[in-house]
């Protein structure tokens, strides 16, 4: 098989799969949507619902063209990989809005991202080295599986990176909230008060505890909710002192405090573990010098 055959042979596969795409995402192949049945009815109100997905005026045309496929690629990806309640911890724990279907279409546009890559890739090595077809359609798979699976990963890391930030930040908002405690503030104002003065990712999750509570919630509650978002047993030990201190009326102060000395000492511990681990892999560089 000559070079201009397997490249004819891929540009084939390459425009049939495109037009199979196309014929696929035809509007008289899908099924109408609740937002493609609701929109008629609601054309002439002044505001529209960001809900309706079909709203061309609030979206471009590209995307009002690509989104019913996105979506049901979607849906496809959700039934293949589930843990939905999985996702949605995470999305929780990274600080996002729990709306697993964004975050599908987000692992569609990474898989078909992956592709393309992998494809350009493959064709051009098809190309120039005559590799086989077979192996376009494999590498093709591979870059849409490694970016679905990328998306996934990307978003632990995100819930990881922020629990680690909310972490180092603890000890610090701990130490204000215990000194705008003893000065005499309360525990809402004492937290009112650090969340002006702070920045960060605990502050805002105060901050969105603080807002639970003037939505109606008590004190308590909000605070359960902030444990509740997080994955860290630091916080929970935080959320449960305030609360038993509230309830009881036990010195917060102190609470707060103790609180603060021991996340310190978790650190502490935490880089003495990771030093221990890494000692022989810092040796090496001195054995090096010795032995020139």
């Amino acid at each position: 098989m000559t070079t201009l055959v397997r490249s004819g042979a891929v540009l084939g596969l390459l425009v049939g799969a495109g037009l199979m795409l196309i014929w696929v995402g035809l509007p008289r192949h899908r099924q109408p949507g609740l937002a493609d049945r609701v929109l008629p009815y609601l054309k002439d109100t002044p505001r529209p619902s960001s809900l309706l997905a079909g709203d061309v005026a609030t979206r471009g045309a590209l995307a009002s063209l690509f989104s019913p496929v996105v979506r049901e690629l979607a849906q496809h990806v959700e039934r293949v990989m589930g843990g939905t309640p999985s996702v949605r911890r995470r999305l929780l724990r990274a600080g996002l809005a729990q709306d697993v279907d964004r975050f599908r279409a987000q692992q569609v546009l990474w898989g078909v991202a992956g592709g393309v890559g992998m494809l350009a890739f493959g064709t051009f090595s098809a190309v120039t080295r005559g590799s086989s077809p077979f192996l376009v359609v494999l590498l093709t798979g591979i870059g849409v599986i490694s970016g679905i699976s990328g998306a996934d990963w990307f978003l632990s890391h995100r819930a990881t990176r922020r629990e680690a930030r909310m972490l180092a930040e603890f000890p610090t908002v701990a130490e204000l909230l215990a000194l705008a405690v003893g000065a005499g503030e309360g525990a809402v104002g004492a937290l009112e008060r650090v969340c002006r003065l702070s920045h960060g990712a605990l502050s805002d999750e105060l901050r969105r505890c603080l807002a639970d509570a003037r939505a109606g919630a008590n004190l308590p509650v909000a605070l359960q909710g902030l444990a509740d978002r997080t994955g860290l047993i630091s916080l929970t030990r935080f959320v449960d002192g305030i609360v038993i201190a509230v309830e009881r009326g036990t010195p917060l102060a102190d609470v707060l405090r103790a609180q603060a000395q021991d996340v310190r000492e978790e650190g502490r511990r935490s880089i003495m573990e990771a030093g221990g681990r890494k000692e022989i892999a810092m040796m090496v560089p001195s054995a090096n010098v010795y032995l020139y």
